[in-house]
């Protein structure tokens, strides 16, 4: 019996392997067909997973290694098996055709076997919850910094040093700056948080603003935000928690709290005891008006940061005032009016940038109005008035006057939108001056330049936006409130003009709005209201601007019709409305913005408001219905936005076969309209001819089937950092466009991007057929029918192309192997600036060849990332002595498995002698990045940053032909190096050259074992910091997160 089993089993060993191999065989065209399932099932992941990788790299995030992997071998097994199955649609036979081939048969069907579990494998893999990192670093503390152009008087260097020495005091936790509002507090702690990160006092300095009326959550969102501390947790207590123990186990945390008004417990913030503090070499220092909340926060130092002197006082008001005093009546009376200031920084600032371009006569009635204006019982703030009234009295026009008093009506310490300012001031009855609104927009933005000069507005943190310091803000206030400023503030709400509450939690509203002179009421962001009375706006009211965005309201009050003055209406992201067809009552309506709206139906009686110059849309998507003939009643409509809402132009309604929806026509019959932002789904949707031209000055049109992709056009238009007034994105080419549309638009167009562009062949053809002379910026991604972006062997151009060109983009173009084949005419992206080339494997050889090197001579900005080219730079063919790359100032590698050399070929004169910034990252082949001939033109080289290169021995090789090198290499400019991750480096330089770089202050060097230079080997003149984590991160930062 065990003879018996014995033999079973080897009969069964023996017989596994046979069946296996038999079944290739018998199982042939199942395998080859499951595999073909297989294939489709994985090209439709991948490309789910590559439009979410592309969308994550438009936003500058970064890809998780494990997506970038499994994308990369999805890519090789999708490949793999599309050419087993083309070599299986030949069905190779033997014995002259009369028997198939059984060892082919067989290859194949393993080969097929193979594959399918690779892709089973692949397929098993691919949950992936998100594609991008999700780690963030803390926020630096220099990034933040907005000081403008600091000064230290000797009130100022006082308060530093005393606080500087309480820093470094090891028994002291809690120090307190106080003094008046305006006197400089908050710009002085700025600075004091950065010399104490430079003098690695502390290893992150944090910031929070207080503010008269302290938000708990906005204050531990600020401080967490700084430590790249995510706060999930929903009440309170529980984030003070997280971000106490992120504080206790960190070292070294500076924690800066501006502007408080009174005591306020720390432990409700997050911000661990006195004990706990010091346990962590953690500080905080705080900036207060009243010397009492020193007191009652229990700091044990405490810095009064006083008046200027007199005589810093005038230094800064002659700076300031920007003129000459030498005119001995001149000066007397100067003097005067800088000493009606009292010393106060802000007060100074503000007389004299109001006076400074005044002649005598206005100096003299200024001095006496500050005189009289003087009260017996005179305290700090009526100083400050005074001379912030006088800053406001003499403002020119009183659109700038009104434009300032909106200014306070926003929220202390925020970001304010000129775009916002101006939508409220055409409501208000502004800029009437205007002959359209994009001239009233320019007008609002000279106002907001003027008011800036004029030190009463300050830059806001983003583009576009204002701020306003809180002294100036509280002065605005009580101007707006008395008049002219010399009464006492307005008894009732009956005589308020304008009425603000952004923000406050408020959850219900009063049955009836009695409010009869109220011209302006902001009630946005207030997300708890879902309700408006009905009678609201039952009583009289002169209601001419108003603002109820981001609320939950679900309805429209019938009162609202009795808004008959109303010009200005923001109703954005007030998602639960549904119907706004009372809006049609409006007649006097002049700016109507519906952001991110849940309207589904744009109604008919908005047809009614015929005085209607402004309509916001953008991002509305629930938007599928806009019947015929309801725009084209808007005759006075000069802006329209409709980006990422609707795009169904002329197209039958869903399920309504009898109903179609607006058409394109209707926009171009408007005869005011010249701000265009719209979505077509389809070419198809243009009209193939119209009546007459009309010529936008300003338009982005994107025409595209894919929703994800009109999506990507708004973000890489906020991600682009010049704006261009006329845009295009397409999907198709420009020769399926009618012909008045290319006249109208292509050929006006500045900027252009092409995705996934259908039967696009030749972008030459593309630049001639759309003459596109004018196109400063051109994004190309996903063109999957182009090998060569230009090719002039088989298109010869007989005029330069691309000339006006200053940007170009290359993305994710798997077949694209050249940019360039042929010449280019002399004068062809002549004025090119910008070129960046990622995730463009199929480049090989040099991304420039000589032929291109020769034309890209305004070249500043070189990114190249994830592509598969040998060289960067070929400089072979070109003319001895022939200058390139001349202006090239920063030069970003990523990525770049196959390169082997940045440059190829001989070094040129003056060749990247304008180069200030390098950074190379992930070049696994590249063992020098160059020869000490080009090292020797890199005069004004400043940053240069290295990584995970791990071929890499030295950063500069020796020249060709050389044994030896005994030169210096100087490098006059280079403040930071860092290099990290460098596994085989040992040197900067071959052989025995000297290595001089007298500017060097940062040395960041990390993970290199074989790298033993010392910082006395580069000869720097400065004091070098080595390893300063805090500068390393901002570095990091600048380099490859910002553009």
């Amino acid at each position: 019996m065990d003879i018996v089993n014995f033999v079973l089993q080897v009969g069964e060993l023996l017989w596994t392997p046979v069946k296996r191999n038999v079944g290739y065989l018998v199982h042939y065209k199942r395998h080859i067909q499951s595999l073909e399932v297989l294939v489709g099932k994985l090209e439709t992941t991948r490309n789910d997973y590559q439009r979410s990788v592309d969308a994550a790299l438009m936003n500058g995030d970064e890809v998780k290694s494990e997506v970038q992997k499994w994308l990369k071998d999805a890519d090789k097994a999708i490949i793999d098996a599309k050419r087993l199955n083309n070599e299986a649609g030949e069905n190779k036979t033997c014995l002259g055709g009369r028997c198939p081939n059984l060892k082919w048969r067989y290859t194949l069907s393993k080969r097929a076997v193979n594959e399918t579990e690779e892709m089973n494998k692949l397929n098993e893999e691919k949950s992936f919850e998100t594609v991008t990192l999700q780690v963030r670093l803390p926020v630096e503390f220099e990034s933040t910094m907005s000081t403008g152009d600091f000064e230290v008087f000797e009130a100022t260097r006082q308060a530093m040093d005393g606080v500087m020495k309480a820093l470094k005091d090891d028994n002291i936790t809690v120090i307190g700056v106080h003094g008046m509002g305006g006197i400089g507090k908050t710009t002085m702690v700025k600075h004091v948080g950065l010399q104490a990160c430079k003098d690695k006092l502390f290893d992150h300095v944090i910031m929070a603003v207080i503010s008269q009326n302290p938000n708990l959550v906005k204050i531990q969102q600020q401080l967490a935000e700084m430590l790249a501390l995510n706060l999930n947790e929903q009440t309170e207590i529980a984030r003070a928690a997280r971000l106490k123990e992120r504080i206790r186990r960190g070292k070294k945390i500076l924690i800066i709290l501006d502007d408080i008004w009174r005591a306020i417990d720390l432990s409700l913030i997050g911000i661990p005891d006195d004990y706990e503090l010091q346990n962590c070499n953690s500080k905080v220092l705080l900036t207060t008006r009243l010397q009492n909340v020193c007191h009652a926060m229990k700091s044990q130092e405490m810095i009064h940061l006083d008046f200027l002197s007199d005589e810093d006082s005038w230094a800064l008001f002659v700076k300031k005032a920007n003129r000459s005093f030498e005119s001995t009546n001149f000066y007397e009376i100067a003097r005067k009016v800088a000493g009606e200031c009292r010393g106060l920084p802000i007060a100074l600032i503000a007389v004299a940038r109001a006076l400074g371009d005044k002649d005598l006569e206005e100096w003299r009635e200024a001095a006496r109005r500050l005189e009289m204006s003087q009260t017996t019982n005179l305290d700090d703030e009526g100083d400050v008035f005074r001379c912030i009234k006088l800053s406001y009295d003499y403002l020119k026009g009183n659109d700038a006057k009104s434009f300032f008093l909106l200014c306070c009506l926003f929220p202390e310490d925020s970001d304010i939108q000129i775009e916002d300012l101006l939508k409220y001031g055409i409501g208000k009855g502004l800029f009437r001056d205007a002959n359209s609104m994009q001239e009233a927009r320019s007008t609002a933005h000279l106002v907001a330049k003027y008011l800036k000069a004029c030190s009463l507005v300050l830059d806001g943190e983003q583009d576009g936006c204002v701020r306003m310091h809180d002294v100036i803000r509280d002065m605005a206030i009580l101007i707006a409130s008395s008049g002219d400023g010399s009464q006492g503030f307005l008894n009732s709400l009956e005589d308020y003009s304008a009425i603000s509450l952004m923000g406050n939690e408020i959850r219900n509203l009063p049955d009836e709005l009695v409010c009869p002179k109220l011209e302006i009421l902001l009630l946005q962001s207030n997300f708890e209201i879902e309700e408006i009375p009905e009678d609201f706006f039952q009583s009289p009211n002169a209601l001419r601007v108003f603002d109820i965005s981001s609320t939950e309201i679900i309805s429209l009050p019938s009162s609202f019709n009795l808004l008959t003055k109303l010009q200005t209406l923001h109703l954005d992201r007030c998602q639960s409305i549904t119907d706004v067809s009372i809006l049609g009552e409006l007649k006097k309506l002049e700016v109507l913005s519906m952001r991110e709206s849940g309207i589904e139906e744009l109604p008919e009686e908005i047809g009614h408001l015929t005085n209607l110059r402004m309509l916001d849309l953008t991002m509305s998507t629930y938007i599928a219905v806009i019947p015929s003939n309801v725009i084209s009643r808007l005759s006075k409509l000069e802006e329209l936005y409709m980006q990422l809402s609707f795009a169904d132009w002329g197209k039958k309604v869903e399920g309504e076969d009898d109903k179609t929806n607006a058409s394109f026509d209707e926009l171009i019959c408007l005869p005011y309209l010249n701000s265009l932002k719209v979505d077509i789904s389809d070419a198809e949707c243009l009209p193939e001819n119209v009546g007459f031209f009309r010529k936008w000055v300003n338009f982005d049109i994107c025409i595209s089937r894919d929703p994800v992709h009109r999506s990507m056009n708004v973000h890489l238009s906020k991600n682009i950092v010049t704006p261009y007034s006329r845009a295009l994105f397409l999907d198709t080419t420009i020769n399926t466009l009618p012909d008045w549309f290319n006249s109208t638009v292509t050929q006006r167009v500045e900027k252009i991007i092409y995705l996934e562009p259908r039967s696009l062949t030749d972008i030459l053809e593309e630049y001639n057929h759309g003459k596109l002379h004018g196109l400063k910026f051109l994004h190309l991604q996903e063109c999957r029918e182009i090998v060569t972006l230009m090719n002039t062997e088989t298109r010869v151009p007989n005029k330069p192309v691309f000339e006006s060109l200053d940007e170009l983009h290359v993305f994710c173009w798997e077949r694209l192997q050249q940019l360039c084949v042929g010449e280019l005419l002399q004068g062809s992206l002549g004025n090119l600036k910008f070129l960046e080339v990622e995730q463009c494997e199929g480049v090989a050889g040099a991304l420039v060849p000589s032929n291109l090197l020769q034309r890209l001579q305004n070249l500043e900005v070189l990114i190249v990332c994830a592509t598969g080219m040998v060289y960067i730079f070929k400089s072979q063919g070109l003319e001895q002595g022939e200058t390139v790359l001349t202006k090239l100032r920063e030069m970003k590698l990523e990525n770049l498995p196959e390169l082997t050399n940045i440059l190829n070929g001989p070094a040129q004169p003056a060749m990247f002698h304008n180069l200030k910034t390098l950074a190379i990252s992930k070049c696994k082949k590249l063992k020098t990045l160059f020869t000490f001939d080009v090292a020797q033109c890199l005069q004004q080289l400043e940053e240069l940053w290295v990584e995970e290169c791990h071929s890499l021995d030295k950063l500069f090789g020796l020249s060709e032909g050389l044994i030896v090198q005994d030169d210096e290499i100087i490098f006059p400019q280079l403040k930071n190096l860092a290099l990290q991750s460098l596994s085989k480096l040992t040197s900067v330089l071959a052989g025995s050259a000297t290595l001089l770089c007298p500017s060097l202050e940062y040395l960041h060097v990390l993970d290199c074992p074989e790298f033993l230079t010392s910082t006395s080997d580069f000869h720097s003149n400065m004091q070098v910091q080595v390893n300063n984590e805090q500068h390393f991160h901002l570095l990091r930062k600048r380099l490859w997160e910002q553009r």
